[in-house]
């Protein structure tokens, strides 16, 4: 499709369509806090647990890097 190849539409949708849904998850977890009115330490407790999965998944692509995989 438009001279890619399937691994790289693949590999485009992962970092760039997951990153885009990361960012959307950061917003709606955001937007949780504020109405909730969860406070300072309520939204860092959301943002740390909510969050905790994004972190695994930046990981994952961290260590792909620098192991170059």
């Amino acid at each position: 499709m438009f001279g890619f190849t399937e691994e790289q539409i693949a590999n485009f949708g992962l970092t760039w369509g997951v990153g885009g849904f990361i960012l959307l998850m950061l917003a709606i977890i955001a937007n949780l806090a504020r109405e909730s009115k969860a406070g300072k330490f309520g939204t860092i407790i959301l943002f740390v647990v909510l969050a905790f999965g994004i972190l695994g998944f930046v990981a994952k692509n961290v260590l792909q890097w620098v192991l170059h995989i």
